[in-house]
Order: structure tokens, then sequence, then C-alpha cells
């Protein structure tokens, strides 16, 4: 198995947002990037997009026009699925679907040399996936967050039959390619980051559905004290600052008091079912026709970009 430092293509199985995300990150780094889509059209699209990224980078003076036209031209991309059957690691970064992730595995399994690790970038259990595979034990995830070219944490999870070797070469390699692995100790659903996401956003719909807080006051009130807090210390080292005591007694009282849904409450399923899904039809809690969503994309963007340069420093 190679080292880090000889790990020189990546190939990326998949061409969506986080495919073209990754795609930044590792041809940024250097590395020669082969980006393996579905069909022409939409390969010409993602790396429309990539371009178009790398020029935000350029714009907000965080990477020179001329390096960026340069990172770009190390992405190749193409319909040839045997193309990663070359790559010293492949990443695969297709829709979540049970089913196609098998199906994508046993493929690269049958493709690509024993010793390369294969990754999965979905969130999930990547023992869910290697049904089709003779060397399970080369297969990992490694789950970029989106935006993955803004984002440095990437979570990283063996499976029941990945060795020790291959959990330490992939964070080896992400840390050399300037990502920050967080690494996990046991498999379970949804991973750190979506865990955490989504008991914000249970609380969050329970309180708006309950009629207990507008969407305006419960997005304003994160915005401006946890969110604030959380780029700085994480949850855990929040509770110690404040006294572990404290939080603990009043852990005690409040925990009972949290919801405990199962599953979104009937209020966020109604708009889902009536095809209100928020900025990209224009409605869903919020009626985007009196709001500025490209203004708030963009306030993102400049923020993450904000912390990419500290990150640098």
């Amino acid at each position: 198995m190679k080292t880090a430092d000889q790990i020189k293509t990546v190939a990326i199985i998949g061409n969506g947002l986080m495919g073209q995300g990754i795609s930044q990150v590792f041809s940024r780094a250097g590395k020669d990037v082969c980006l393996i889509g579905r069909n022409a059209d939409s390969l010409s699209r993602a790396m429309g997009a990539i371009e178009k990224n790398y020029a935000a980078f350029v714009d907000r003076k965080v990477t020179p026009r001329d390096v960026a036209e340069g990172a770009f031209a190390k992405i190749t991309p193409t319909t040839d699925y045997d193309a990663a059957s070359s790559a010293d690691f492949v990443i695969e970064a297709v829709p979540a679907v049970r089913e196609t992730q098998i199906e994508v595995f046993g493929r690269l399994d049958a493709v690509c040399a024993p010793e390369i690790i294969l990754a999965s970038t979905s969130g999930q259990p990547v023992s869910l996936m290697v049904g089709q595979m003779n060397h399970p034990e080369r297969a990992i995830a490694a789950h970029f967050v989106y935006p993955a070219q803004l984002m440095p944490l990437v979570e990283v999870c063996g499976g029941e039959k990945t060795t020790a070797e291959v959990v330490k070469l992939t964070c080896d390699f992400l840390r050399s390619v300037g990502q920050t692995p967080a690494l996990m100790d046991k498999e379970v659903d949804g991973f750190i980051v979506n865990r955490l996401q989504f008991a914000i956003i249970r609380e969050a719909w329970s309180m708006w559905a309950n009629g207990i807080a507008s969407a305006e006051a419960i997005d304003t009130s994160m915005k401006l004290t946890l969110g604030r807090r959380y780029a700085v210390t994480g949850p855990i080292e929040s509770a110690e600052l404040g006294g572990l005591d404290i939080i603990h007694m009043f852990g005690e009282f409040l925990f009972p008091a949290l919801d405990n849904i199962t599953a979104p409450p009937q209020a966020v399923t109604d708009l889902v079912k009536n095809g209100h899904f928020g900025l990209k039809t224009g409605k869903g809690i919020y009626d985007w026709s009196e709001r500025d969503g490209q203004a708030l994309l963009k306030a993102r963007a400049d923020r993450l970009f904000q912390h990419l340069a500290e990150d640098a420093k």
C-alpha cells in the first residue's frame, strides 16, 4: 500500500455537488483528478460549476488566478468507469441509494488493484456497501461536508472489516491535502456532523410547528448565540467551560422537555407533500419571494471563505 505522499491520482465516482467540491479539494492540492460521471452533458455542467467555484476563490483573493487555472486543468472528466483502475485513491460520491452504492463498490473492487483504498463520502456506514466486494478490508467512509471546497473537515470511519492500515493512510492522505480528519471509533447512522445538525433541526422544526416561536425568532436566536460560540468552541467544550455541574443540572431539568419525535413534524411534512421545498421553489416555512435568498447564500459563502483564510494562517 502506498504512503500518503505517493498518492498522486484520485478518481471520484459521481459528478454532483459533492463530487465537484471534492475534485477541487484534491486538484488544488496538486493531485490529478479523474472525475467519472454518467454522461457527457452532466460532466460538462459539473466542470462549468467547478470552474465557477475556482473563480470564487480568485475573486476573494484566496487563490491567484494562474494557480486556480492550473488546478482546474488537473481535473479530467470521463464517462469511462474503468478509468478508476489507474487511480491511487478512489472516492464514491454517487447519490445515497444503497443498491447503487453496493453496485459501485462491487465494480470498483473488480477494476482497482486490491491495495487501492475505496472510500465513500455518503456519510453512511461503509459496512452497508461492501456486499459485492472481494476486498472489503480496503473500504472506508471519508465523509466530506458540503460545500466540500470550503469545509476543511472530513469524517473518517472504518467498517467492520476495514484494516487499521487503511484507516491510518486515509487520515494521513487527507491531512496531506489540507483537510482535517475527524476519526470515528464506531459506525453509526449519520456520523457526527449530521447527527448534531439534525438534533438541532428536530428541535427547531418542533418549536416552529408547535407555535412556540416564529422561524425568524428561532433562526436569529441560533445565529446570534450558538452559531457564534460554536465557531470557536464545540458543544462539549462549551459545556465544560460553563461548568459541567451546572450544565448537567440543567440537562436533568430540560432533557425530558426536548422533542424526541422519530419523524419530521406534520406541518413540515405537509409543506414537502405540497411541493414547497424552500428557496428552490420559492416557498417553505419562509416565503422566499419576500427574502433575498441569493444574498443569504453569498453571505454564507463569504463567511466560509473568511474561516478558510483564517485556517490558512
